[in-house]
């Protein structure tokens, strides 16, 4: 495991709490946007979780203000004399944390406090749990600047609210309230208060953390695979994988824990 003291990341983009590998997606600059040192710093971060040198149970995405992400920072787009290599650019660093948060294999929670636009909302069509308040709203937003999505837009709303709901959401750039995002899928719950957004997300994180990662992982992997696998393959897969994690140490405590009537320790790496 690579050591807080030796692991090359800036600790106020990044950094490891219990367990937790949180990552600081947004600059409070531009009403929270997408931050480039962020998106270095974290695929960094992941790259080591993804190769075994940073041992996480759960990634947490945040933003440091108001708002999770309310996309790229339009007037960095206007400034450049390039605008065309410019936003090439930025799109490369941003799917590189895409690719590694993937490639992390790690349950991904995300705070959604206030917006999620353009690249925020792409984010959060990233994230396996995503919290949100009652000022939590999502927008696609690329149309409004003339732009089409990027960060996996069109490919991960589709699987969440469906082809038809996505190309509405997209094409009318659509706000979509905290209420509409929670029953679309796009947000996992939705808390009383925005000001208990970061802090339950952080629990949810932790709880993670502190649970089977094995089976945690496992199930993300069947989830995703179930999305286009055959029902034999996947059944094939289900039991390949509960019998291989019944014989490790995780499968061991936690059938034990409950014949004992105990709670289980996974915390033991």
């Amino acid at each position: 495991m690579t050591s807080p003291d030796s692991d090359p990341v800036d600790r106020d983009l990044v950094r490891v709490v219990d367990g937790v590998l949180h990552v600081r997606i947004s600059t409070e600059r531009g009403g929270n946007a997408l931050d480039p040192d962020g998106l270095d710093q974290g695929t960094t971060a992941l790259r080591q979780v993804a190769a075994g040198s940073l041992d996480v149970g759960a990634v947490l995405l945040y933003g440091p203000g108001a708002n999770f992400c309310a996309g790229g920072d339009v007037r960095s787009f206007a400034a450049a004399p390039d605008r065309s290599t410019f936003i090439a650019a930025l799109a490369d660093r941003f799917h590189g944390l895409l690719l590694a948060l993937a490639d992390a294999d790690t349950p991904v929670v995300a705070a959604v406090r206030g917006w999620a636009a353009g690249a925020g909302m792409s984010i959060v069509c990233h994230s396996d749990i995503a919290i949100g308040g009652p000022g939590t709203s999502l927008r696609a937003a690329y149309p409004g600047i003339g732009l089409s999505p990027d960060g996996g837009m069109t490919w991960a709303l589709p699987r969440i609210v469906g082809a038809a709901r996505a190309r509405h959401l997209i094409l009318t750039d659509a706000v979509i309230t905290a209420p509409d995002a929670l029953e679309m899928g796009l947000l996992s719950q939705v808390v009383g208060s925005d000001d208990d957004v970061v802090p339950t997300a952080v629990e949810v994180a932790t709880r993670l953390a502190a649970g089977p990662r094995s089976a945690l992982r496992a199930a993300r992997r069947l989830l995703a695979d179930g999305a286009t696998a055959q029902l034999v393959d996947q059944l094939a897969a289900e039991a390949a994988s509960i019998s291989a994690l019944a014989g490790g140490r995780e499968g061991i405590e936690g059938v034990d824990a409950f014949v004992q009537k105990r709670r289980p320790d996974f915390t033991a790496r």
